[in-house]
């Protein structure tokens, strides 16, 4: 229970932020590397670095090398539990 609890508080940290919400949103729409995250964002690589990160310590976010580039996805599954226990908090 206390690990489900760190971990939720976690995630909901690292959505609280609108730079990494706004990365999550684009990788939402498929995998992108940082060039194309900073560029969709107005933000430089090493701003865009440092938020991908930490989404990728919170296991939000995975990496896959490509050849010489680093490419992103959004990881659904942590992203699903959020989503869900949002859900179990509403009123019904």
């Amino acid at each position: 229970m206390k690990r489900d609890l760190r971990d939720l508080t976690q995630g909901f940290s690292l959505l609280s932020d609108r730079t990494r919400l706004g990365i999550l949103a684009i990788l939402a729409k498929g995998p992108k590397n940082v060039t194309a995250l900073g560029k969709a964002l107005g933000l430089n690589q090493p701003t865009v670095s440092t938020h991908l990160g930490l989404l990728r310590m919170g296991r939000l976010v995975t990496a896959t090398r490509q050849g010489r580039s680093v490419v992103y996805s959004a990881n659904k599954a942590p992203l699903k539990r959020l989503a869900s226990t949002v859900a179990k908090l509403m009123p019904k």
